[in-house]
């Protein structure tokens, strides 16, 4: 063979060889380039925004984060809650991202669109609906094996009807009880230390002109507070707002009127374990009044309240007493301002509506029992 083919051969064969190395390196290179973007991705999340119109194909939207390893992903669930019906026969709109939109809640969708219901984590039964028989439980439909029932109500045991026919459905409750499954309080206290400068007097409203009042729409002699109100009202003089029999008042007026007063009557309608409604949260203490309670026990008060924030019926053995002790009380300044030192370091929260209420209860979804079924859902109400 002529050594000019020979070397031409040969320089082909080099060549190729030398090729098929680049290609080998380069495929290397960006092999290394690949794999240090994946060990990377923790740091460079993308963030998915859930869709704004949901579509019943695709319930569980996910977002990548938490890796293991490099080419294991961990979906962060989104948790899908409906609302079978509105409590009272109210309405609202819950469209779009409404959780995260309105309460900086991610990953959880409030829907009240029934068709919903196969996909759905979580169904929220208002009980007031169901006892009185205007809404039933979907027993005809297929309820998915991971599906977890609500029972939801604010309401003390007297008002709850007869719920022994909803024995077996329901996984949580829902209420004011400390021990229900989703503690939905009418209000709670939230650490705030006020501005330095600040006294207790600046949280007692001036110009106060009555001693006691007392805002009231369900009158009705049989109440234990109404009895007690009867005995009282021939101690001191104690005003009564709203119904058909008293001073009328709107909405928009009852801080303002409550604040002219030194006391304000916060009795339930009932005596019930934890039953502690707005009457003081929204009432009393918004308004810079001193709560007179009647409710339950005084230590049931304590566990949410201040100890010296408030006065409770119990504490005297008459209700003659109790109002002496109230004049007593409002005609010593200083020790009438006691009552309001709670404020130097805290002030009222309170969740504003039902939807902020059902929004809240993905954040602690994780710590309920995954097993759990209420054989006796009406004795665990009235115990």
């Amino acid at each position: 063979m002529d050594p000019s083919l020979r070397h031409d051969k040969c320089e082909q064969a080099n060549s190729t060889k030398h090729l098929s190395k680049q290609i080998l390196a380069i495929i290397a290179v960006g092999s290394i380039i690949l794999v240090g973007q994946y060990s990377l991705w923790p740091t460079l999340q993308p963030s998915y925004p859930i869709p704004v119109n949901f579509q019943m194909q695709e319930a569980k939207v996910i977002s990548w984060t938490n890796w293991s390893d490099s080419t294991t992903l961990k979906p962060i669930k989104t948790t899908i809650i409906l609302l079978w019906y509105w409590p009272f026969g109210e309405s609202g709109s819950v469209s779009g991202n409404h959780c995260n939109d309105k309460y900086g809640i991610p990953n959880c969708h409030l829907v009240t669109d029934q068709s919903w219901f196969p996909k759905a984590d979580l169904v929220v039964f208002h009980n007031r609906e169901l006892v009185n028989g205007q809404r039933r439980l979907p027993l005809n439909l297929p309820r998915p094996k991971t599906q977890k029932w609500v029972w939801l109500s604010l309401e003390s045991p007297p008002h709850n009807g007869n719920m022994r026919p909803l024995a077996g459905h329901f996984n949580y409750t829902m209420c004011y009880r400390r021990d229900s499954d989703i503690y939905a309080p009418y209000g709670w206290l939230v650490p705030s230390k006020a501005p330095i400068g600040t006294t207790v007097d600046d949280f007692i409203p001036k110009g106060k002109t009555g001693l006691a009042c007392w805002i009231v729409s369900n009158y009705q002699a049989r109440h234990l507070r109404t009895q007690v109100y009867n005995k009282l009202k021939n101690v001191i003089p104690v005003d009564v707002y709203g119904g058909a029999r008293n001073k009328r008042i709107s909405a928009d007026t009852v801080l303002p009127t409550i604040s002219r007063y030194y006391f304000y009557l916060s009795f339930e309608n009932s005596v019930a374990t934890d039953y502690i409604t707005e009457k003081v949260w929204s009432n009393a203490f918004k308004g810079g009044a001193i709560p007179v309670v009647l409710g339950p026990p005084r230590e049931q008060y304590e566990a949410v309240l201040p100890k010296n924030s408030f006065i409770h019926v119990n504490d005297f053995s008459t209700v003659e007493e109790l109002g002496h002790f109230m004049k007593t009380l409002a005609a010593d300044k200083e020790r009438y301002a006691t009552y309001f030192a709670w404020r130097l370091n805290y002030t009222v929260g309170g969740l504003t509506g039902w939807a902020e209420r059902l929004c809240n209860v993905c954040p602690i979804l994780s710590s309920l029992p995954t097993s759990k079924i209420y054989k006796d859902l009406h004795g665990w109400d009235w115990q």
